[in-house]
C-alpha cells in the first residue's frame, strides 16, 4: 500500500472510501499518514523485519496502518477482529509484535489482552483518547513526526495467520527482499496480471482488512492509483447499491456472499445498475456449483476464481469460460508443482481424490513454529500441504473435494462433505449448512447436517424430512445426512471460512479420538 507515488500525480484522488460513512481518505492524506506512522514506529526502534500487530474492524485507519509497515521493512500481522482476549494474546505474543493497533470498538479486548503480552510497548488506538505511557490516541503519538518518508526506506509486508480451525493459529512467513517498497513484491506481479488490473480502476471490497486476500486487493488498487469503496461489513443489498453509485470495475467476494445475494428477492436484484463490473474475483471457500451457474448467468462470464493457501504452497486460477467447461474446477495450477498423492505419499490416478503437495511457488515457513513447518512438509523436505484433498481431470484442471481433517469414513467408505454442503446451501430455506462426522457405534462415522435457516422458516421435522428428500434426489444415499440439526446462526468468519470443529466438537464431547 505505497501511495508515494500518486500522492504527487493525484494528490487530491480518493485512494479509498469507507462505503457506510462515506469518509474518504485522498492520497495526500494517505501519504502523510503512512509517513508520520512508520516514523512514529522507528522511533520505538523498530527496524527491518521487527513485528507490529493490527487489531481492528474496517475503518478509515486500517489501510495507512498497514500502509506505515510496508514503507518501514515491517512485518504486521492483521488480527481476525473477532477474537477473544487471549485468543489475541497468543497471536501479538507468537508474532512477537512489539506495537499493537486497535480502535475503540476492539479497545476493551486488547487491553485484556495486553495483559498477557509483555512485549508490546505501545497500544494506538487509532478514534480513541490515550491513558498512560504505554495507551497512546494515534494522532496525538504521530503529530510530532514528519509527514515525510522515514530515512532509508525498505519494502514490508503481512505476515498472516492461518484461520486455526484445526488448532492455533500459526503466523506465516514469507522471506522479505530489501528493496524500495516502490518496487513491488513478485507475487503481486504475478496478481496484478491475473487479475487485470490497471491505474485508476475503481475497487469494491465487501470483506475484513485483516483476511489476506482482501488486504492483497486493495494494496493492488493503490499501487495502481485506484480508489477502493471499503465496506465496514458486508450486507447483500447494500453491495448492489454499491456498485451502482460507485461504478466498480473489480470486486472480490466469498461464495457465501454470492449465496447472500442470490437469496434477495429478484425485484431487489434486478433493480441495481451492475454493467461497470468487470472482473469479479472469488475464493476462500469452494464455491456451489448451482450458485457459480447462477451468478454467471446473472453478471456474465467476468467471474474468476482462484485457489491458493495462505501459505503460498501453489495457485490454481480459471475464468468463467474455463470454469463452464470442466463445472466445479477450482482452475489450472499457474504456481507451484503439484502432486495428488495418497496416504502411502504415492500418486493418486487422475480423477481420484487424494492430499495436495505442492513443490511450493514461493518458500515458507511458521513463525516460531520449527515442529508445524516440518509437519506441513513431506519427509524429504521437497513439498508441503495443508491437508486440502481434490484429483486432477484429464484436461489438468483442479478439484477440490475438502479438508483432510473433515474426510468421513462410514463404514469404511471415505466421504467428502463438501457436496452435500455445496447442495444444502442451494435450497431455498436454508442460508448457511455444515456437514461433518458424528460417532456412529457400527459404521463408525454418520454423516451430519446442521443448517441455519433463512428468516421467516420454522426450523422443524418437517424442513428436516425436506431437506432430507432433497439431498436424496441429488445423492448417493452415503452422501446424505442420517440426521439434520438447526443453529440460529453458524460459526463462519466474515470471511467466509467455516469454524466446523465448534460444531463437530459437540459431538464427539470429551472422547480422546474422532476414529471409532
Amino acid at each position: 500500500m505505497y501511495p508515494g507515488v500518486h500522492a504527487n500525480t493525484r494528490a487530491n484522488q480518493p485512494a479509498f472510501i469507507m462505503a457506510q460513512t462515506g469518509v474518504a481518505v485522498t492520497y495526500a492524506e494517505l501519504e502523510q499518514r503512512t509517513n508520520r506512522l512508520a516514523h512514529f514506529l522507528r522511533s520505538r526502534g523498530l527496524m527491518r523485519l521487527d513485528h507490529y500487530a493490527i487489531f481492528m474492524e474496517n475503518n478509515d485507519r486500517y489501510v495507512e496502518s498497514c500502509g506505515a509497515g510496508e514503507r518501514a521493512g515491517l512485518y504486521f500481522t492483521c488480527v481476525n477482529s473477532f477474537l477473544t482476549a487471549s485468543e489475541l494474546a497468543y497471536i501479538v505474543n507468537n508474532s512477537e509484535s512489539r506495537v499493537l493497533i486497535v480502535s475503540e470498538e476492539t479497545r476493551a479486548t486488547a487491553l485484556t489482552a495486553i495483559g498477557q503480552c509483555p512485549k508490546v510497548e505501545a497500544v494506538l488506538v487509532v478514534d480513541g483518547s490515550g491513558d498512560g505511557d504505554r495507551i497512546l490516541n494515534l494522532d496525538e503519538a504521530t503529530t510530532g513526526f514528519p509527514a515525510t518518508p522515514i530515512a532509508g526506506e525498505t519494502i514490508g509486508t503481512a505476515m498472516s495467520y492461518s484461520s486455526g480451525t484445526t488448532g492455533r493459529p500459526k503466523g506465516i512467513l514469507r522471506p522479505l527482499p530489501d528493496q524500495p517498497p516502490s518496487q513491488q513484491l513478485p507475487l503481486f506481479d504475478f496478481l496484478q496480471k491475473l487479475w487485470r488490473y490497471r491505474e485508476g480502476l475503481v475497487y469494491l471490497s465487501p470483506a475484513p482488512l485483516y483476511h489476506a486476500a482482501p488486504q492483497a486487493s486493495v494494496n493492488l488498487v493503490i499501487r495502481n492509483g485506484g480508489t477502493a469503496i471499503i465496506m465496514e461489513r458486508f450486507d447483500p443489498e447494500h453491495y448492489l447499491q454499491l456498485v451502482e453509485r460507485y461504478k466498480p470495475t473489480h470486486s472480490q467476494l466469498v461464495p457465501t456472499m454470492f449465496s447472500r445475494m442470490l437469496k434477495l428477492p429478484e425485484a431487489t436484484r434486478s433493480r441495481y445498475d451492475l454493467s461497470s463490473l468487470e472482473v469479479i474475483i472469488h475464493a476462500a471457500a469452494p464455491c456451489p456449483v448451482q450458485v457459480k451457474e447462477r451468478m454467471i448467468a446473472w453478471w456474465g462470464p467476468i467471474i474468476h476464481e482462484y485457489y491458493g493457501a495462505t501459505e503460498g504452497l501453489g495457485f490454481a486460477a480459471c475464468d468463467s469460460e474455463q470454469w463452464l467447461a470442466h463445472r466445479g474446477t477450482v482452475g489450472k495450477v499457474l504456481l507451484g508443482e503439484l502432486h495428488v498423492l495418497d496416504d502411502n505419499m504415492q500418486p493418486c490416478p487422475k480423477e481420484t481424490p487424494g492430499t495436495l503437495w505442492f513443490k511450493t511457488a514461493t518458500p515458507f515457513e511458521y513463525f516460531n513454529e520449527t515442529a508445524k513447518t516440518r509437519e506441513a512438509r513431506s519427509q524429504d523436505g521437497s513439498m508441503s500441504t495443508v491437508g486440502d484433498i481434490g484429483y486432477v481431470d484429464d484436461d489438468g484442471f483442479l478439484y477440490l473435494t475438502d479438508r483432510a481433517t473433515f474426510m468421513i469414513v462410514s463404514g469404511g467408505v471415505n466421504i467428502y462433505p463438501q457436496e452435500c454442503e455445496n447442495l444444502l446451501i442451494t435450497h431455498p430455506k436454508v442460508a448457511d449448512a455444515a456437514v461433518f462426522g458424528v460417532p456412529n457405534e457400527d459404521l463408525g462415522e454418520e454423516v451430519k447436517a446442521v443448517v441455519q435457516v433463512v428468516p421467516g422458516v420454522e426450523p422443524n421435522s418437517d424442513l428436516v424430512n425436506e431437506l432430507m428428500n432433497f439431498c436424496r434426489t441429488h445423492l448417493s444415499h452415503q452422501k446424505c445426512p442420517r440426521s439434520i440439526d438447526f443453529e440460529g446462526a453458524l460459526p463462519r468468519l466474515p470471511t467466509g471460512k467455516l469454524y466446523k470443529n465448534v460444531l463437530r466438537d459437540r459431538y464427539w464431547g470429551d472422547r480422546k479420538t474422532r476414529i471409532i
